[in-house]
């Protein structure tokens, strides 16, 4: 897997801080922009993330690419619905040779099951080249191309959308490929901007776990801004 922050709003924080502060300002959201110091900056933001004014958050958005993750784990991404995907395409993309896969760890570390495993990939793979030398269309034959088969997607969320699914994706109870690549895009979008991200994550990161019965048990450590 290979995941890069193509691109993101400049200076976010102030951006989301300057939409803010607009709501209270008699001047307007340029000059806000261009003057705010960065300590009036801090203050607006914690008066943000505190009361619950996500609303400006979505003035900021970010770009992600991913490559190398299964369909598996992209059919879980398109749940989120306030996000915008474009993948590459098993209709226009015809897969030529060996087709890449992800192979869980589960089954790799186990002879048998990873035996298993490849045969079966092999075997849909075998299938889904006949039907093209057979002439039947890409899109066609792409029905027996594998949960497993490997794709690339772009992503863009705002900050809102991007805390929501860093709070459901980067739990320990998250499937593990999205888990991973959750963690991944977290540690690419804190740096750019380090207060609003700074105890993104799980919930139990800033709390209590809300999983009840269903907790791994494992909590991941909390986080504090400064």
């Amino acid at each position: 897997m290979h995941v890069e922050l193509l691109y993101h709003t400049p200076d976010p924080e102030r951006a989301i801080a300057t939409a803010a502060r607009l709501c209270y300002a008699p001047v307007g959201a340029a000059e806000l922009m261009e003057t705010m110091p960065p300590e009036r900056i801090k203050s607006v933001l914690t008066t943000i993330m505190s009361s619950g004014h996500f609303s400006t958050l979505e003035h900021a958005s970010y770009t992600f690419a991913v490559d190398g993750v299964s369909r598996a784990l992209t059919h879980q991404l398109v749940r989120h619905r306030i996000a915008s995907f474009n993948q590459q395409s098993q209709r226009y993309v015809k897969f030529t040779g060996d087709v890449a896969v992800v192979k869980p760890e589960s089954i790799a570390g186990d002879a048998e099951a990873s035996e298993a495993f490849d045969k079966a990939i092999q075997a849909a793979v075998d299938a889904y080249h006949a039907l093209l030398e057979a002439g039947v269309p890409a899109e066609d034959a792409r029905y027996l191309l594998p949960n497993a088969a490997e794709s690339k997607i772009v992503i863009t969320m705002n900050v809102r959308e991007l805390l929501h699914f860093f709070g459901l994706r980067c739990c320990n109870r998250a499937q593990w490929e999205i888990r991973d690549m959750a963690h991944r895009m977290l540690e690419l979008a804190r740096p750019t901007a380090p207060f609003i991200f700074a105890d993104a994550g799980a919930p139990c990161v800033r709390g209590t776990c809300p999983e009840g019965k269903m907790t791994c048990g494992n909590p991941y450590p909390k986080a504090t801004r400064e």
